[in-house]
């Protein structure tokens, strides 16, 4: 089992920047690959990013492609979402979530999910 807990979301202004972060507990965290999706008000989740355990690679879903970083600390047990350039469409709750590291880094089979941060981005 994974738990995971979000913070970091809030009310920023279009063009700014916010940081998540995920803490999670329960199983070594470098044998997780993490993650996060979103979902918009009224649409479906949707995948956002990914890191490998190792931090060594990740991936990105292409609407947030260059203004997204993903990154872990190991050490804290922490994976991070650095959210820059944001747009009114980047509002959604944003959720953490986790898997076991094998194979490529992709969007699928996440079995581990946190609560959820919500995000709102004025125009």
């Amino acid at each position: 089992q994974v738990q995971l807990v979000e913070s970091g979301g809030g009310l920023v202004q279009d063009g700014g920047s916010l940081r998540l972060s995920c803490a999670a507990s329960g199983r070594p965290f470098t044998t997780n690959a993490m993650g996060w999706f979103r979902q918009p008000p009224g649409k479906e989740r949707e995948f956002v990013a990914a890191i490998t355990g190792s931090g060594g690679s990740t991936l990105y879903a292409d609407s947030v492609k260059g203004r997204f970083i993903i990154s872990r600390d190991n050490a804290k047990s922490t994976v991070y979402l650095q959210m820059n350039s944001l747009k009114p469409e980047d509002t959604a709750v944003y959720y953490c979530v986790a898997k076991w590291d094998y194979g490529p880094i992709n969007a699928e089979r996440y079995m581990y999910w946190g609560q959820g941060t919500q995000v709102t981005v004025s125009s």
